[in-house]
C-alpha cells in the first residue's frame, strides 16, 4: 500500500516535509536497475569513480547555506553550529585516499608455474539504511566508499530528515553519478522487508534502533545478504585521578549535550574518581547552566528541540523514575522548556545502574555522573552495559588508558577526547550495538568480498 511519510518540525510541530512511498513493484523495479547498472560502473576505472564520487561531495557542500537550516527544521540542530560538511567531507576524502591501496590485489605468490592473489570485489546492489541525527555524515560513511568500491547503492532516509537523502542523490547526479547508480528511496517498513527478504540487495547497512536492526536480520535470515549494523550506546566516560579534569569536563559535558544528547557516540553516564569527584560535577552543572535552550533558526541558541516529542517524552520519563529513586537533579527546568520537543539538560548524581537512565539508552541531554575509588570499580560499571560503542578514557598515562582499554567491551577506546569519528580507523560496536564496521580499510572489506585467483601457467 502506498503511503505519505511526514517529517514534523521539532521547532513548532508542523509538517515541515511530505513524500509518497514507492509501491512494492516500483521499489523492486528500483533495485533491478541498480542491479543492471552495477556491471558498467565497476568496470570504470576506479580513479574515475573516485573522481565522480567526489565531485557529488562537492555538489552537497556547495549547498550547505540551504542544507543547514533545513536541518534546522527537520531535527532541531541549532544553524550556529553550521550543518555537517567538515564532518561529510573528512570521512568521504579519507576514503577517496585509501580507496587504491584498500582495493588493491592480494598478492599471494607468483613463479614460474602459479600465479595466486585475491581481489576485492564489490557485493553488488548496496542498501543504505540512514538516521536522522546526523543524518550527512552518518549515510556517507557507507555510501562513498561502498560507490568507490563499485557497487550501486540505494538509500533510505529517516523520516524525520525525509530530505536528505534527496539532497545527496540531486548532488552526486549533477556531478555525473549515474541516476540508477545512486538512487534515493521513500520506502514503507513493509516493503523495506520485503525488498530485503526477496534478495534485492546483496548488502544492508543499517544505522539505527536495536528493534530496527533486529527488524533487518529478521528480513534478512535464509538470504544470505550481508547485514551491517550500528545500534543503541550508552557511552561511558571515566575520569582518572591524574586528568586534567578542565578539559575533561568540557569534552564529556559537550559529549553528553552536543545535539541535544542525540549523538550515536555521545557520553550518556560519566564515572569520576573520587578525588575530582565534587570539582567535575560542580564544573558541568555551570557548563550547563550557560546553555540557551530555543528556536535552533536563532543564532544565540545553542541547545535546540530534540527531534521529535517522543523522544523528549522517553528522556523525561527517565530523568523522573531517576528522580523518584533517589537521583540528584542539578539543573532547574529552564523558561523555554515547553513539556514537547524543547527539554532542559539535566546533569544527575546519586544514581546508580538500577536506574534506567543508567541503563537504557537515553538519546537526549541528560548524563548521569557517578563516583569510583579505582579502575578495577570503573571498568566492572562500563562493562554493565547492553552497548558497546565507544569509551572515554581521561588519565596522562597512555598505557594505563591502553590497560584499562582493553579490559572494556567497546567498539572504540577515546583517550582524553570523546564524540568523535576518526575515518582512518573502523567504526564498530559489539554486544547490542551491532556488528560489522565502517570507515578504514576494513570498511572497504567490509564493502565487498573477496575472489581468490590461482593460476597455473603453462610452461611448455
Amino acid at each position: 500500500m502506498v503511503q505519505m511519510l511526514k517529517c514534523i518540525s521539532p521547532i513548532d510541530g508542523s509538517v515541515y516535509a511530505e513524500r509518497e512511498t514507492l509501491s512494492r513493484a516500483a521499489a523492486f523495479e528500483a533495485a533491478q536497475r541498480a542491479r543492471a547498472a552495477q556491471t558498467g560502473w565497476a568496470a570504470r576505472p576506479l580513479q574515475e569513480r573516485i573522481n565522480l564520487v567526489m565531485a557529488g561531495v562537492a555538489a552537497v557542500g556547495a549547498m550547505n547555506d540551504e542544507i543547514v537550516p533545513e536541518l534546522a527544521h527537520m531535527m532541531g540542530r541549532p544553524v550556529r553550529y553550521g550543518g555537517e560538511f567538515g564532518g561529510f567531507n573528512e570521512r568521504a576524502s579519507h576514503m577517496a585516499q585509501i580507496a587504491q591501496e584498500s582495493l588493491a590485489d592480494i598478492p599471494v605468490s607468483e613463479d614460474e608455474t602459479f600465479k595466486r592473489y585475491i581481489k576485492r570485489i564489490p557485493h553488488g546492489v548496496v542498501f543504505v539504511v540512514a538516521p536522522w541525527n546526523y543524518p550527512y555524515m552518518t549515510a556517507i560513511n557507507t555510501v562513498v566508499p561502498a560507490l568507490i568500491a563499485g557497487n550501486t547503492v540505494i538509500l533510505k532516509h529517516a523520516t524525520q530528515t525525509l530530505l536528505v537523502g534527496e539532497r545527496m542523490a540531486r548532488a552526486f547526479h549533477s556531478a555525473g553519478v549515474p541516476e540508477d547508480v545512486f538512487q534515493n528511496v521513500f520506502l514503507s517498513h513493509d516493503v523495506t522487508n520485503d525488498l530485503i527478504a526477496g534478495n534485492a540487495f546483496d548488502f544492508v547497512n543499517f544505522t539505527g534502533s536495536v528493534g530496527g536492526g533486529q527488524a533487518m536480520e529478521r528480513a534478512a535470515a535464509g538470504t544470505f545478504t550481508g547485514v551491517g549494523t550500528e545500534l543503541g550506546g550508552k557511552d561511558p566516560g571515566y575520569v582518572m585521578e591524574d586528568a586534567d579534569l578542565d578539559a575533561a569536563v568540557d569534552t564529556l559535558i559537550d559529549g553528553a549535550m552536543f545535539n541535544s544528547g542525540q549523538c550515536c557516540c555521545g557520553i550518556e553516564r560519566i564515572y569520576v574518581h573520587e578525588s575530582l569527584y565534587d570539582d567535575f560535577v560542580a564544573k558541568a552543572v555551570e557548563i550547563v547552566k550557560g546553555y540557551k535552550l530555543g528556536n535552533p533558526l536563532d543564532p544565540e541558541t545553542t541547545i535546540g528541540p530534540m527531534a521529535n516529542v517522543r523522544f523528549a517524552d522517553e528522556v523525561r520519563e527517565q530523568i523522573a523514575e531517576a528522580v523518584e529513586a533517589g537521583a540528584m537533579p542539578h539543573i532547574d527546568t529552564f523558561p523555554e522548556d515547553d513539556g514537547g520537543a524543547y527539554l532542559t539538560p539535566q546533569i544527575l548524581t546519586n544514581v546508580t545502574h538500577d536506574m534506567r537512565v543508567m541503563r537504557d539508552e537515553s538519546f537526549g541531554p541528560v548524563v548521569g555522573i557517578m563516583k569510583v575509588s579505582s579502575d578495577e570499580e570503573a571498568i566492572a560499571l562500563m562493562n554493565d552495559s547492553e552497548f558497546g560503542l565507544t569509551a572515554s578514557l581521561w588519565t596522562r598515562d597512555v598505557d594505563r588508558a591502553a590497560r584499562v582499554g582493553d579490559a572494556v567491551e567497546t567498539g572504540t577506546v577515546f583517550m582524553n577526547r570523546a564524540d568523535y569519528l576518526d575515518p582512518g580507523l573502523c567504526w564498530t560496536g559489539c554486544k547490542n550495538t551491532g556488528r560489522g564496521g565502517g570507515l578504514s580499510v576494513i570498511g572497504y572489506h567490509n564493502l565487498t568480498r573477496p575472489k581468490s585467483y590461482h593460476l597455473k601457467k603453462v610452461t611448455s
